[in-house]
């Protein structure tokens, strides 16, 4: 079996180089067959195999019975053998036997496959978060107050605003955090957070009536309306080298901790303008310790070292969100991202 494994890599060594010239590497402990459960994400499946778990495209690629890797389900029986003298994905029979995916009909219900990572820690920034200009939010209309004077309110309540009609139906948002470019200064977008969204059910000059639909914290007075936008997001992520050398800096941590570990959302400072896109795998590089040197007395910084890696989920012009998907140390703010 392991020959036929090595075999496998091997064969996917010269058969694929279209975005990188290297290839998936085998675990020396790779196990035999797997059995996919509720909560696996095709990352931990491929992290069981693969030395370079982003290179699962690849891996699914060579073997043409999971034609959508992200159609596999709880309960699939997956394991890595030669089929005819070619490499497959094969569903292990329950007495042992090895028969080739096929369709047929599931024996208990499943809702849906399993997602390329987990998609519960990234859900909010897809829906609910966007990057703004000052321009944009400043001159935005802005909350009031309740009816009966209330200054804070929720679902299913009156609010009034002031400022133009951006839409009938809006978002509100409510500024969170300035980024800034650590390394020049430039300023790279304002985020805000959906804290609700409401209908605008009369205008009166400036002062708009509106209908809270929905709240996830409290409106406040000063919140702002933005045209809720119809984003395309996608949850089906295929992981890649960024096309071109990208560094770059993790600026933010989603929650204001101080150490980053697996499946925290952070921020950094590279975008769309560098040629990231969502999928794009990086390596997270330790900043390394600045020590005192016990013979001359100078300060001598340490080299950075390799400590994770992190998956790019959403690209704005200047800036991007991406996902911690490995951490072999605590990671934090000021630590660099690069190709993997």
């Amino acid at each position: 079996m392991r020959k036929l494994l090595y075999s496998l890599a091997a064969s996917s060594m010269l058969l694929f180089t279209s975005w990188t010239q290297a290839a998936p590497e085998f675990k020396t402990d790779l196990p035999e067959r797997y059995t996919v459960v509720k909560g696996d994400t095709l990352w931990d499946i491929s992290g069981r195999f693969l030395n370079n778990p982003w290179y699962w495209p690849e891996i699914w690629h060579v073997n043409p019975q999971v034609e959508n890797p992200h159609l596999i389900y709880p309960g699939d029986r997956l394991a890595l053998v030669y089929i005819d003298g070619q490499p497959r994905v094969t569903k292990v029979a329950s007495n042992n036997g090895v028969v080739k995916l096929s369709p047929e009909v599931r024996s208990e219900p499943l809702n849906s496959p399993i997602p390329a990572i987990p998609l519960d820690a990234i859900s909010s920034f897809l829906t609910d978060t966007r990057i703004v200009t000052p321009k944009e939010l400043e001159g935005a209309p802005y909350v009031l107050e309740g009816e009966d004077a209330r200054i804070i309110t929720g679902a299913g309540d009156r609010i009034y605003a002031r400022g133009d009609k951006p839409a009938d139906k809006v978002g509100i948002f409510r500024r969170t955090k300035e980024f800034v470019d650590p390394e020049t200064g430039e300023f790279l977008g304002l985020e805000a957070r959906s804290v609700g969204a409401g209908d605008v059910v009369a205008e009166n000059g400036e002062v708009l009536t509106l209908e809270l639909t929905k709240s996830n914290q409290e409106i406040r007075i000063g919140d702002r309306l933005l045209t809720n936008v119809n984003r395309p997001i996608s949850t089906s992520f295929s992981p890649s080298s960024p096309s071109q050398d990208v560094e770059g800096l993790m600026i933010a941590v989603d929650g204001g901790v101080t150490q980053i570990g697996q499946y925290d959302v952070v921020a950094i400072n590279r975008g769309v303008r560098d040629g990231l896109e969502p999928g794009n795998v990086m390596a997270v590089l330790k900043t390394g310790n600045l020590v005192r040197d016990p013979v001359t007395g100078e300060t001598i910084a340490l080299p950075s070292e390799r400590a994770g890696l992190m998956m790019v989920f959403q690209t704005y012009e200047k800036m991007s969100y991406g996902l911690i998907l490995q951490a072999t140390r605590a990671l934090s703010v000021g630590d660099k991202v690069v190709n993997p």
